[in-house]
């Protein structure tokens, strides 16, 4: 039967070829518009490690002063370096990785390619692993290259292009900030979404173009590129001293006792720290998880957030004239449908073959949807934000385009096809 009512809905709507355009572009604009908003909210505020995000964790410690102190205030997003060196030397998770953003200014082995600086990653080596982060040649430096100053190196997929033409690079030397560092890993392209193990340099930033240990860019004084909280006197003093929080901490708890474990471990280090006179505040422990870190961070931008709901509301402003011209087709059709009740067609028939057409409209509607929205995609990717360039359709979101366009168009054609079948047939009849 879905044969048969598909053929006269494409009869039908051949036979109205005016009505029927203006159904397709109220659809089509509607889904256009609300999957285009809906595709850049997906991308900004999915799972950037699905299956591992559950697993890994964002310690956070209070360590500042008496001074300005708020009752329920959340403590710092970093921590402070004595911080950061004692819990990665407690070594109480599965891993744990300490770091901070960077700028090194690369010297290219080419003599034709210009002098640049790049965004930089000092950090220890279980950044790698704990993040899944994906390698095209070689690896990562070893845990003991963290604490001998190994000046070694891990290039992004997009540096290594630029400097050697993608080629295995591995073992070569190459010149930054003045020193020689041999190249151990060149990874495969990678860019999380969001930027979420260090939200203080941009929320959907770049990933960074080179990786070196922490503790080897800190006693070369590598240039810093973060934000630093600090109080008392500390401004200018040297960071590794100063109280000042300006490092992030990652840690991997595999099971819900191990995270339990280590918030408690968390509270008495604070209590143990605060009655040694370090710390001068009531232990403020959190560990959210890296959902929860994203979600308290409220990385996707409200203005995200307002054009979806605006474009919600014009889909359904769309519904709503789309009802109107259904009801006006499917009501002029009044005679013709009559006649095939008094044939012995049911209602539930009738009602069937008009959903069917409605469905009809509501494809062709989905792929003039899908055509706007790869458009509208296109207009975010040329703004100048650092989202931008992520704003692309994936499977899922087509699927969801075309799933919400015939769903929509059923769900607007619901109450006219229902009108149409309360008409009496005989009075149609008689009237003809």
């Amino acid at each position: 039967m879905f044969a048969y009512y598909l053929d006269l809905a494409l009869r039908s709507l051949k036979r109205n070829k005016g009505l029927t355009a203006l159904m397709v572009l109220a659809i089509a604009l509607g889904i256009g518009a609300s999957m285009t908003t809906l595709t850049v909210l997906h991308v900004l505020s999915g799972d950037p490690l699905p299956g591992r995000s559950a697993t890994l964790y964002y310690p956070q410690l209070d360590p500042r002063s008496l001074e300005d102190m708020r009752p329920g205030e959340a403590p710092p997003k970093q921590v402070s370096w004595m911080d950061g060196m004692n819990l990665l030397k407690a070594g109480r998770a599965d891993r744990q990785a300490l770091m901070t953003g960077g700028a090194v200014a690369v010297s290219p082995p080419d003599a034709a390619i210009d002098p640049f600086f790049e965004r930089a990653r000092y950090t220890t080596r279980d950044f790698f692993p704990m993040f899944d982060v994906p390698f095209l040649y070689g690896h990562a430096w070893s845990r003991a290259d963290d604490n001998n100053d190994a000046r070694l190196v891990v290039l992004s997929y997009r540096i290594n292009e630029r400097l050697f033409g993608g080629a295995d690079s591995t073992g070569k030397v190459l010149r930054m900030g003045g020193k020689d560092f041999r190249i151990v890993g060149v990874l495969k392209p990678w860019r999380p979404a969001p930027h979420f193990y260090d939200l203080m340099t941009g929320d959907y930033s770049n990933s960074e173009g080179v990786y070196l240990p922490l503790l080897t860019a800190t006693d070369l004084k590598f240039p810093f590129n973060g934000s630093r909280d600090c109080w008392g006197n500390s401004a200018n003093v040297d960071q590794k001293t100063a109280q000042c929080t300006w490092l992030q901490f990652w840690v991997q708890l595999d099971t819900p006792a191990k995270a339990a474990a280590y918030k408690q471990f968390l509270d008495n280090y604070s209590r143990q720290q605060k009655s040694q006179g370090v710390y001068q505040r009531d232990p403020n422990v959190r560990l959210p998880d890296l959902m929860q870190w994203l979600d308290y961070n409220q990385v996707v931008p409200s203005d995200v957030q307002m054009q979806f709901w605006l474009a919600l509301g014009f889909l359904v402003v769309c519904l709503v004239n789309t009802i109107g011209l259904m009801l006006a087709k499917f009501l002029r059709r009044a005679g013709e449908l009559g006649v095939r009740r008094a044939l012995g067609a049911s209602r539930r028939s009738i009602f069937a073959q008009l959903l069917v057409e409605a469905g009809a409209v509501g494809l062709v509607g989905g792929i003039g949807g899908l055509l706007l929205a790869l458009a509208g995609l296109g207009l975010v990717r040329m703004q100048a934000t650092d989202y931008a360039p992520l704003a692309h359709l994936d499977m899922s979101m087509l699927g969801a385009t075309m799933l919400l366009a015939v769903v929509a168009t059923l769900f607007a054609g619901l109450l006219p096809a229902w009108r149409a079948c309360l008409i009496p047939p005989a009075l149609q009849l008689k009237s003809n």
